[in-house]
C-alpha cells in the first residue's frame, strides 16, 4: 500500500515538472513558449550542458566574456 502511494507521488511530481529549453542562438534557458524570451528565435533544444546564472551582468566577468548583457539563466553548451 505504501509503495503504491510513493509511486503515485513520484509520478505526480514528474508530470508537474516543466521541461526546460535553451535557445540555440543566445543560450537563454526558458520553460514556456515556443520562442526565446530574450531574442525571439524559434531554434531551441532541450539538450544542453551546464548552466550560468547571471545576477549582475555589468559586474560579472563571465558575462562579459560570454557577451551576456541581461540577467538570467544561460546554457554553457547547446546541441
Amino acid at each position: 500500500m505504501q509503495k503504491l502511494k510513493k509511486n503515485q507521488l513520484k509520478q505526480e511530481r514528474k508530470n508537474k515538472m516543466v521541461k526546460q529549453k535553451a535557445c540555440k542562438i543566445c543560450n537563454t534557458i526558458y520553460e514556456t513558449g515556443e520562442k526565446c524570451p530574450n531574442c525571439d528565435a524559434k531554434e531551441s533544444t532541450d539538450s544542453f550542458k551546464g548552466r550560468i546564472v547571471v545576477v549582475n551582468p555589468e559586474k560579472s566577468e563571465i558575462a562579459k566574456k560570454l557577451n551576456i548583457k541581461k540577467k538570467g539563466n544561460f546554457a554553457i553548451k547547446t546541441r
